[in-house]
């Protein structure tokens, strides 16, 4: 890997980092992982809004279905 390629996975990494930090202030409950698949999203052409009303929905049916259970 040259040096080139090494800072862009650091800097990438770094901006990964403060996007965790910013999420985990805002309290969106998303994990390092599930974050950087969202940004990758994000930089592939999905609308951000988008993006975060599917997170909201899938949150929403996930408390359903837990509720559910309980049931």
């Amino acid at each position: 890997m040259s040096s080139r390629d090494m800072n862009r996975t650091s800097s990438a990494q770094e901006t990964l980092d403060v996007l965790h930090d910013i999420s985990q202030l805002l309290n969106t409950q998303l994990d390092r992982e599930t974050l950087a698949t969202c940004v990758s999203m994000i930089e592939s052409g999905v609308n951000p809004e988008a993006l975060a009303t599917v997170i909201k929905e899938l949150r929403r049916e996930n408390a359903n279905l837990n509720a559910g259970k309980q049931d």
